[in-house]
């Protein structure tokens, strides 16, 4: 399974808020921390904001914050209201499965199990559990190449 550079980007974005605690950040905060483009992050952070993830303000003082506690946040959650879906094969999906082998396939109920552990695992997992890592790993993240394709 693979998230898309949107997922990755959002779960960056609520990262840095939590470790911000009560701060108000910008955009351009974040852009500049994580070197990635402010274009995207205003896409991220509008989407995180209708989501109920984040609260925004505009103006001279404005910003981004959380708009819950960190603890009250599942990791789980956050990656299913970012990504677009989250079907393995497109057998997942009764509207869009046209495989031949549907009915007999045992592949299908094997990768089902596997996605449901892999969301069961993110479920465990608050944005405050992450957020207590080593500040040197959260700084690592700045260093990791993005790979799109998400």
């Amino acid at each position: 399974m693979r998230l898309t550079l949107y997922t990755d980007y959002s779960l960056r974005v609520l990262l840095y808020l939590a470790g911000k605690e009560d701060e108000v950040v910008t955009i351009s905060d974040l852009a500049d921390f994580y070197k990635i483009s402010r274009n995207h992050l205003v896409k991220v952070v509008h989407n995180l904001g209708l989501k109920g993830y984040i609260l925004t303000t505009r103006g001279r003082n404005g910003g981004l914050r959380l708009a819950h506690p960190a603890k009250e946040i599942l990791i789980g959650n956050v990656v299913r209201a970012t990504e677009p879906d989250l079907d393995l094969l497109e057998c997942f999906n009764p509207a869009t499965d046209q495989c031949v082998i549907t009915r007999s396939c045992s592949l299908k109920s094997v990768l089902f199990n596997a996605q449901a552990t892999f969301m069961g695992v993110l479920d465990q997992y608050t944005l405050a559990d992450l957020s207590k890592a080593p500040k040197k790993t959260i700084a690592a993240f700045k260093s990791i190449p993005i790979v799109s394709g998400g």
